[in-house]
C-alpha cells in the first residue's frame, strides 16, 4: 500500500500528479539547456568558507595553469579546511604540506616575518606557488597545462616530464581527474550546469517515501524502521541511480557543480545552513522536485514530505554527478 504523505502549503494540493510530471519536467527543462558546467576565475557564491574566499580568488588566479577552483579543490581535498590538519604522513595544515617541503617553498605571504606552515595566510598562497612553481617546470610537456601541473603535484615534475604528460600511474592520473571534478564544484558555472541523467530515479525513490516518519541518523534500513534524516533520504535516493553520496549533508554538497536558483531542475539537491557563507555549517539537505518545492525528512516528530526551498537559511543547490560524489574525499572532517 502506498504511504500516506502530508502536504505543507496550499500549493501542493495537487500532489500526486505534480509529481507524476516531475520526470517530464526534468527532461523537458534538459532540453533548454546549452552547455556544461564549465569553470572559470571566479568561485561560485558560498562555495569556500568565508575566511577564506579572498585568499583562494586572489592566489588561485596568480599563474595561467593554476584557477581559484583548482586550488579550492587541492585544499578542500587535502585538509577540508582545517587549519589543524595532520596526516598519518605528517602532512601539516590547511594545505597538507610534508615540513621538508613547506621549507623549500613556504612565502611569507601575510609579510608578519614568519613562514607559518599552521597559518592559512601563508599556507593558501604557498599551495599556489608551489602548484604554479611545478607548471613552471612542466611548461614544455604536450597537454593540458593544469592537468600536467596538477600531476606534478602528485608524482613529481619528473615523471611528467619522463613522460610527456599525466604518468600512467593510477594514482596520480586518479588525483587529476579528482581534482579537476571537484574544482567544478567551486566554480561559478560560465554556463548552464548540465542536467542529471539520474535525477528522475532518485525521485521516484524519494516520492515512494512520502509520509515516512523522520529518525535522527537513519538510513533507511530494516533496523532503522525504514525511516530516514535528510542526508540519509537523499543518500538513498542516488545510491537507487548507482551514485553514492556521503552520509552527511555537508559532506553531499561538493558532489556537482551549483546552479543558479532559477535554474535548479528536479534531482539537485537543496542545501540550509547556519552561516550562508560558510558550507561548513550546513545542516539540512532536500532533493528538488520543482515548483520551488523538495521532499525532505525535516526534523524529529515529522514526516518525509514536501516544503518550500526559499527560506532564509538557503545556501544553494548542487546537481549531483557520478563523477563528482566520486571524487569526494573519503575521509575528512565533519
Amino acid at each position: 500500500m502506498r504511504k500516506v504523505w502530508v502536504g505543507v502549503g496550499v500549493g501542493i494540493g495537487m500532489g500526486l500528479c505534480f509529481i507524476g510530471l516531475l520526470v517530464v519536467g526534468v527532461y523537458t527543462a534538459a532540453a533548454n539547456l546549452v552547455g556544461g558546467g564549465g569553470g572559470s576565475g571566479e568561485l561560485a557564491g558560498g562555495a569556500v568558507p568565508a575566511e577564506y574566499q579572498k585568499l583562494v580568488q586572489d592566489w588561485g588566479n596568480i599563474c595561467p595553469a593554476l584557477s581559484p577552483a583548482i586550488l579550492a579543490a587541492q585544499i578542500y581535498s587535502e585538509s577540508n579546511w582545517n587549519p589543524k590538519a595532520v596526516s598519518p604522513a605528517n602532512a601539516q595544515g590547511i594545505a597538507q604540506f610534508i615540513p621538508e617541503t613547506w621549507q623549500s617553498h613556504a612565502i611569507d605571504a601575510n609579510k608578519d616575518g614568519k613562514r607559518d606552515i599552521w597559518d592559512p595566510q601563508d599556507a593558501i598562497p604557498s599551495a599556489a606557488v608551489y602548484d604554479c612553481e611545478l607548471s613552471q617546470d612542466v611548461k614544455s610537456v604536450p597537454g593540458d597545462l593544469s592537468d600536467n601541473m596538477l600531476a606534478s603535484y602528485n608524482a613529481g615534475a619528473y615523471a611528467v616530464i619522463q613522460h610527456r604528460g599525466v604518468p600512467p600511474y593510477n594514482e596520480t592520473q586518479g588525483y587529476v581527474k579528482e581534482i579537476r571534478t571537484l574544482a567544478k564544484s567551486f566554480a561559478r558555472p560560465v554556463a548552464r550546469v548540465a542536467p542529471s541523467q539520474q535525477a528522475a530515479g532518485a525521485i521516484y525513490y524519494a516520492q515512494d517515501k512520502l509520509g515516512t516518519p523522520y529518525l535522527w541518523g537513519g538510513d533507511g534500513t530494516a533496523e532503522d524502521g525504514g525511516r530516514f534524516d535528510c542526508s540519509g533520504l537523499t543518500k538513498a535516493a542516488y545510491e537507487t541511480v548507482g551514485i553514492t553520496l556521503p552520509r552527511v549533508a555537508n559532506d553531499q554538497w561538493n558532489a556537482g557543480a551549483h546552479p543558479k536558483r532559477d535554474e535548479l531542475l528536479p534531482g539537485d539537491l537543496v542545501f540550509f545552513a547556519h552561516d550562508l557563507t560558510d558550507p561548513r555549517s550546513i545542516h539540512h539537505v532536500g532533493l528538488y522536485v520543482g515548483g520551488g518545492y523538495m521532499i525532505n525528512a525535516p526534523h524529529t516528530g515529522a514526516l518525509i514530505r514536501f516544503d518550500k526551498i526559499d527560506t532564509p537559511d538557503y545556501i544553494g543547490a548542487t546537481r549531483v554527478t557520478e563523477d563528482g560524489a566520486k571524487a569526494l574525499p573519503k575521509v575528512k572532517g565533519v
